[in-house]
């Protein structure tokens, strides 16, 4: 019997009642999972459950694959004209933006980042990635190719059929908006897996499909742990091609089984270690406050977060000085307060792993100049950290801790940072701050990485692509380069007049 999640807020920011159906949302219905499992659905900032939904397995991912394929082939791919995909893909984010404030408090409540933040960047962004895309989905072309007078040659970019993505927890519904718009926008149909620790917003979403007036079985959406529903989109016959965000590790694995089952391409966006650059001729305050967005926004929980940030020495000391001061001054507390900056890291996992490495850090001798332990007594708060004093071979500097943990390093030249900055298996992104602008360029080609900001971090634009190099991951995200990802090409040839 489905259950449904009634939930109630009376906070500062939010005040509403939200209902949403827990169950699996397959061929255009909720549904219950054939082997009935739940997950708990936990709050990061009490560690309380608050409810639980329906847990995929693999059978219910065969349900929903038959459903995909069914519908590419009778209601939806080639089909249905461009524009008429794009019509429904901006119906669907005209309703996106009349619930926008039901889907920051559902993100809110699961992920623990403060509401203003899902508001006005993860959930205007997943909306503006709808729209971005339906703008998209008439212009899908291919070329035609000049061979010789005898010959009509040219290409046409035909959608691949039922695609797969996994999604992450820590911008949910930005990334589930971002997957599926490029996907639709193509004429592909879709099985997509939002991350158990924030199911939420992604069965609010489900509401509204029909609503919006795609056909049943187009965007199919099932939750359930990794290595069961995750695995099964992964090796499933019918779904010919998996798109994915979260860790080098799952990727490894999503990538082995695409492979070992129908050989399907994958795109990957990984994780990160990414470098933020800072030369002594830089705007030191702008420096800093780049800086300290670049690390501690999003919890630290972002792929591109600058985790590394290395300072040439005639400005070390007065940076340090001011980016400690304001890394102090971070409002850390109730997702839900009007001047919270820093809400509770994700889950209880992800706390420990995250304290784990702060331990690592303090083990192998580097300073703990500010933070490094919890935030309160309740919940999964995290103290704003800075290390300082570390060296090359550390763990807290060659992997990715995901969390509000900076790595402050001191550098003299050029040549040598580059080469600190480019010694690590990532590649995802990079910062580099200077007034000189030969340097900046300079040092921004020479970073091995899919992202360079100059004078800024964390910077997107759904007009310019995202993705990584190295084990940061394969594919784009973003921009038209993303819709590559998503369509098979065919080279068509004509012949008008050469006889044998």
């Amino acid at each position: 019997m489905l259950s449904t999640f009634i939930k109630t807020f009376d906070t500062p920011t939010f005040k509403g009642t939200i209902t949403i159906p827990l169950g699996l949302y397959i061929n255009g219905e909720f549904v219950d999972p054939v082997e009935g499992g739940t997950i708990d659905v936990v709050n990061p900032a009490t560690g309380k459950v608050v409810t639980s939904i329906a847990a995929g397995t693999k059978a219910d991912i065969d349900m929903a694959a038959k459903a995909a394929k069914k519908a590419y082939k009778t209601s939806w791919g080639l089909k249905v004209p461009g524009i008429e995909r794009g019509k429904l893909m901006m119906k669907l984010a005209v309703l996106m933006e009349k619930h926008i404030a039901e889907f920051a408090a559902l993100d809110a409540l699961a992920n623990g980042k403060a509401y203003n933040t899902a508001y006005s960047q993860d959930n205007k962004g997943a909306i503006a990635a709808m729209q971005y895309y339906a703008g998209w989905a008439d212009k899908i072309n291919g070329k035609t190719v000049e061979t010789n007078e005898n010959k009509l040659a040219y290409t046409r970019h035909e959608p691949i059929g039922v695609v797969g993505q996994i999604i992450p927890w820590n911008v949910p519904m930005f990334s589930l908006s971002l997957k599926i718009a490029a996907a639709l926008a193509t004429g592909n149909t879709i099985v997509l897996k939002p991350s158990e620790l924030t199911p939420l917003s992604a069965l609010l979403f489900c509401t509204l499909i029909k609503e919006a007036g795609f056909p049943p079985g187009v965007i199919n959406i099932v939750n359930g742990y990794g290595p069961t529903a995750g695995q099964a989109i992964s090796e499933h016959p019918l779904i010919e091609k998996v798109a994915f965000t979260g860790s080098t590790l799952t990727g490894q694995k999503i990538m082995e089984a695409a492979a070992k089952s129908n050989l399907k391409p994958v795109t990957l966006e990984l994780g990160g270690k990414s470098p933020n650059i800072i030369f002594d001729d830089t705007d030191l305050e702008q420096a800093v406050k780049w800086a300290i967005h670049g690390i501690y926004s999003n919890h630290g929980q972002n792929c591109s977060a600058g985790s590394r940030i290395f300072v040439q020495e005639g400005i070390y000391d007065k940076f340090l000085e001011q980016f400690t001061e304001q890394a102090r001054a971070i409002k850390v507390g109730d997702p839900f307060s009007p001047d919270t900056y820093q809400g509770p890291q994700v889950s209880k996992t992800q706390f420990e792993r995250i304290m784990g490495y702060i331990d690592s850090g303090k083990n192998d001798g580097a300073t703990v100049h500010l933070g490094g332990k919890q935030f309160g007594e309740e919940g999964y708060f995290i103290q704003p950290t800075i290390f300082t004093e570390c060296q090359p071979n550390m763990k807290i500097v060659r992997e990715e801790i995901f969390g509000p943990v900076a790595c402050v390093m001191k550098f003299k030249t050029e040549d040598e940072v580059v080469e600190q900055a480019n010694d690590t298996s990532y590649g995802l992104a990079a910062s580099v701050f200077t007034k000189d602008i030969n340097r900046a360029i300079r040092v921004a080609h020479a970073l091995e990485a899919g992202t360079a900001w100059i004078n800024c971090a964390n910077q997107t634009e759904l007009s310019l692509p995202f993705g990584g190099f190295k084990q940061s991951g394969i594919g784009r995200e973003l921009s038209e380069y993303a819709l590559e990802n998503y369509t098979n090409v065919k080279a068509v040839h004509v012949n008008i007049g050469i006889r044998l």
